[in-house]
């Protein structure tokens, strides 16, 4: 007997798939390590059902996008945790996370953790006037979690952020029933310790699904890579209406005379480090050759 579903969780070669009716244990068919194919957590999938709560994942359907670390698909968003308190979140990092979501289609919502010991007003600031959707939260009081369920009800969002910043702290703010482990944060390194070991899919009371993934660390060189170079301008959202404007064809907008992007900057109408960020990214990506890409 044939079904659809959804894979919630993937650990150790078995891929737990919610029909809607049961969650089935399934072993992926050998076709797709033949044809180079992971199955991914957030997969719409076709399975065959063998009985006892079993069945074989026959059909991956259609993605909308998809990620590598982590391994995730069919995200509408991410959801980035920050914080202005220990540990504090570089900018940086943020940055790079919405560059890759822009890559793939996703939306970014900025959360600012800790709100209770910092703001994080500098943040805040830099964010709102990019556009994307930013709020002030507190796992630990419960201020402005009323104002990030509306963010993410209806919708299928990863959460993300650096280790410590209290990604699972909010999941448990949110539906309390998760009981997610909680890491300590070391004051000494200023860090947390790893807690999310897999990535799972979650569903919500308020009606969201989510995936509590890894932290910035995963969002390594395997996204960082050509087609976001070619595509790294359109990527920082705020940059689009001036990338048409500059003086010569083919400006980086980093340092050239007559770009309409460094104007903005100087105007105001761009946040200075989102701009850094961009010429840091740009940095990081220049290297990189299309024959590198090929090889793969």
């Amino acid at each position: 007997m044939g079904c659809e579903g959804v894979i919630q969780k993937a650990l150790s070669g078995f891929y737990y798939v919610n029909t809607g009716r049961e969650l089935l244990t399934c072993r992926a068919r050998g076709r797709f390590r033949k044809e180079g194919v992971t199955p991914l957590v957030g997969d719409r999938v076709e399975v065959r059902e063998l009985g006892n709560g079993e069945g074989f994942v026959e059909a991956i359907l259609p993605r909308k996008n998809d990620f590598t670390r982590p391994a995730v698909a069919n995200i509408d968003q991410l959801v980035v945790i920050a914080s202005g308190a220990i540990p504090k979140t570089d900018s940086f990092l943020i940055d790079r996370v919405a560059a890759i979501a822009a890559l793939k289609g996703c939306g970014v919502v900025v959360v600012l953790n800790k709100c209770d010991l910092d703001s994080a007003d500098d943040l805040y600031g830099i964010y709102t006037a990019a556009g994307f959707p930013t709020v002030r939260v507190s796992a630990e009081t419960g201020e402005g979690i009323g104002e990030l369920l509306p963010l993410i009800t209806g919708k299928l969002s990863a959460f993300t952020g650096n280790s410590g910043v209290g990604k699972s702290s909010i999941l448990n703010a949110l539906d309390p029933e998760f009981h997610l482990q909680v890491g300590d944060v070391s004051q000494a390194l200023g860090r947390g310790r790893h807690t999310t070991r897999h990535v799972e899919l979650y569903h919500l009371s308020c009606g969201a699904d989510v995936v509590d993934s890894p932290g910035f660390s995963s969002f390594e060189t395997d996204e960082l890579n050509l087609e976001l170079k070619h595509h790294l301008p359109e990527t920082f959202v705020e940059f689009r209406p001036w990338l048409d404007q500059c003086r010569f064809v083919g400006c980086s907008h980093t340092r050239e005379a007559g770009c309409a992007v460094l104007e903005a900057v100087r105007a105001g109408q761009i946040q200075k480090s989102r701009h850094a960020s961009y010429v840091r990214l740009y940095e990081e990506l220049k290297p990189l050759q299309d024959w590198q890409e090929k090889k793969k």
